[in-house]
């Protein structure tokens, strides 16, 4: 207790210097003068609470209003046709994902940034004129890859009259159709991905199981031969490739 005492003691002085620029005053205020904030425009706090509301819906948007569902669906059977569990891992996965999307939405985010952020930036426009105008290039790439059959029945579940043209349609209606669209189109892509190494399974299976070797699981054969029938195949360069040209 005497040591912490006389430890204390010692402490003191050095912390009283160090906290000594946090409670001491401004001198400005000692001076007299008073300290008055720069007034921000209207504009300038639109644009921050905007920003701020964006980041916290940014999740979603990369979710739904990206290629991220599709490239990860097929990430995802390719992984389980193979047989690897965790390798690559998700967050492996994952960062591919972003960057291919990064890759596809580039033209996108070109076009969203000539219509609506450099308006904004010169206040020609108003925050809510700039989300008007960002929102027609993200719904015209949607749209693209939109089934109409999706279309169809968001309309009517939303009570909507049918459209003279697609881009009439409200993000709404166009987002889950796309959303749906797009795990569609994975869920094929992961089928036709899944199918040869399926035929591999298969023959593993019925070789070992001809030669009386019941014993031994069958995967300890087919995943070794289907990792290297992927890699001699340049099996990552393929459907990645496959991914892209699926955009265009």
């Amino acid at each position: 207790m005497k040591i912490f005492l006389h430890l204390r003691r010692a402490m003191l002085p050095a912390i009283l210097l160090l906290g000594a620029p946090i409670f001491a005053a401004p001198p400005q205020l000692d001076r007299g003068i008073p300290f008055h904030l720069p007034p921000a425009s209207d504009t300038t706090t639109w644009t921050i609470v905007l920003v701020l509301t964006l980041l916290t819906f940014l999740p979603a948007l990369l979710l739904s209003m990206t290629p991220f569902v599709r490239i990860l669906v097929v990430f995802h059977f390719l992984r389980q046709a193979l047989g690897t569990q965790t390798a690559p891992t998700n967050q492996t996965l994952v960062g591919l994902a972003l960057f291919l999307t990064y890759f596809l939405m580039q033209p996108v985010g070109a076009q969203i940034q000539q219509v609506a952020i450099v308006p904004l930036e010169r206040k020609q426009i108003t925050p809510m004129e700039a989300l008007d105008r960002g929102s027609v290039p993200l719904r015209e790439f949607m749209l693209r890859f939109a089934r109409e059959k999706d279309l169809a029945l968001f309309t009517e579940m939303a009570h909507l009259p049918r459209p003279r043209d697609p881009g009439d349609l409200p993000m709404r209606v166009v987002i889950p159709a796309y959303i749906l669209s797009e795990l569609k189109v994975g869920f094929q892509i992961g089928a036709v991905l899944y199918l040869p190494f399926m035929v591999v399974d298969m023959v593993v299976a019925a070789v070992t199981t001809s030669v009386g070797m019941f014993q031994l699981p069958p995967v300890i054969i087919s995943t070794p031969l289907k990792i290297l029938l992927f890699v001699v195949a340049d099996g990552w360069n393929l459907v990645v490739g496959s991914l892209l040209k699926s955009f265009h």
